[in-house]
């Protein structure tokens, strides 16, 4: 029983142990991805720094630098605070498993010495031949067969308790070397987050230098922006006024023909079935009018949070929301401002039509229709797609412009539904 209960608690800590083994993977990869995306930021750092002219560039790669880093320290912090409960489940593990196998040695211990001392044949047949009756004599025969067989069973309990031992504190020295290898990063991390800060300091004075030609650079941005984002919703207002008047027409015609039909057959006009468009029709209804367009929806809707990201690798520069620039100005952003390879191509999230292509300021404008959804992608150099085409999941639209302000191949990133753009977060798979 004690063995058993010994066993039990021996398969629930490894099984434990799984757990955490499975969340420290996931931490690793992620902190190998940080890795990756720190030395690429390294390397355009570099070469923006043998400029000797200073940039925005050099500012937004110490800014996504800095972001790294202390999300790189985050998720040592989570890998430490993993291994701490793996090394103290373990140390739990090994004074249990040392606590049965002292036990297990006393009792194997007082076999032995029963059995050294009854070793003799004529010790075992008095034992039998000094039984009451033939079934006494019998239950000790069997008891005396059953003793070796169970020390034999102890000695391997022994053997199998020493070897879980030997693992579990091969592994707790495994983690406490691995946890000194995260604290030792952890710090060089920090020294590097300290310098990183300190730089972005002194990019941030020279700018100030030029504050006034930035200022004017940075206000062209915004205003493009705003020009793009108004022509976005210019152009869902222009669908929704155009799928009405479709609708209402085919209602039209439709009735007509009913009527007409209903007049040669000396009959009443039968209503139809599919609720018809009217001036109280909601965005939606009116988007989702024909079969065609709600079957999108629906498609679209259906991979909430699985739609590729617009480009193949990229990193989020900001997010949906408000958010500071560096002069500590409040700014408010519709979609996803993404920051990738130069002359990246432009992917289209989802299949639809293409709706609307601009050129605002010498960058291209894309907006694309998936029922009563849209998707837009600004600032583009090039594209290579046309009004009214249908496109596919991940199908390439264009290629991604260089910002003139910054330095940076960027590409904006929206999504608009109904009355207003919604975050691309809840819509986009995890990159």
């Amino acid at each position: 029983m004690k063995f058993f209960k010994a066993a039990l608690f021996i398969f629930l800590v490894l099984a434990t142990s799984g757990v955490f083994a499975q969340t420290s993977a996931e931490l690793k990869r992620r902190r190998d991805k940080l890795n990756d995306e720190l030395e690429q930021l390294n390397r355009e750092y570099q070469e923006t720094a043998s400029n000797k002219k200073v940039s925005l560039k050099q500012l937004n790669i110490l800014k996504a630098q800095i972001n790294l880093r202390e999300e790189k320290i985050t998720n040592i912090n989570s890998e430490v605070r993993n291994l701490d409960n793996q090394i103290s489940e373990s140390n739990n593990t090994v004074h249990s498993l040392q606590n049965q196998l002292d036990q297990l040695k006393k009792d194997y211990a007082g076999m032995v010495l029963f059995a050294y001392r009854n070793q003799s044949a004529y010790n075992k047949l008095m034992f039998i031949f000094a039984s009451k009756d033939f079934n006494q004599a019998y239950r000790r025969l069997k008891y005396l067969q059953q003793f070796g067989t169970y020390r034999e069973r102890q000695a391997g309990y022994i053997q199998g308790t020493q070897k879980d031992l030997h693992v579990k504190i091969v592994e707790l020295d495994k983690d406490k070397k691995q946890k000194n290898e995260l604290l030792q990063s952890q710090e060089k991390e920090k020294a590097e987050l300290g310098k990183a800060k300190n730089n972005q300091v002194k990019v941030i004075s020279n700018l100030s230098k030029h504050q006034g030609e930035l200022k004017q650079q940075q206000r062209d941005v915004q205003k493009r922006i705003a020009r793009n984002n108004k022509e976005i919703i210019n152009t869902v207002r222009r669908e929704i006024e155009e799928a009405r008047r479709k609708a209402e027409a085919e209602a039209r015609e439709a009735a007509r023909i009913a009527a007409a039909k209903a007049k040669a057959e000396n009959r009443e006009v039968v209503a139809p079935t599919k609720k018809a468009i009217t001036k109280n029709s909601t965005n939606s209804e009116i988007l989702n009018s024909t079969p065609e367009a709600a079957r999108l929806s629906n498609d679209f809707l259906g991979n909430k949070g699985r739609l590729p990201w617009p480009v193949a690798a990229g990193q989020l520069v900001h997010g949906f929301g408000t958010y500071n620039d560096a002069d500590g100005i409040r700014n408010e952003n519709t979609g996803y401002e993404i920051r990738t390879n130069t002359g990246a191509a432009v992917r289209a999230v989802f299949e639809g039509e293409v709706r609307t292509i601009m050129d605002i300021s010498g960058t291209y404008l894309v907006v694309i229709k998936h029922g009563e959804y849209f998707t837009a992608y600004q600032n583009l150099r090039t594209v290579n797609v046309a009004k009214g085409q249908k496109v596919s999941t991940k199908q390439t639209i264009g290629t991604v412009a260089v910002d003139a302000s910054t330095g940076d191949a960027t590409i904006i990133f929206q999504l608009y539904k109904d009355k207003g753009f919604v975050d691309p977060r809840l819509w986009l798979a995890p990159n």
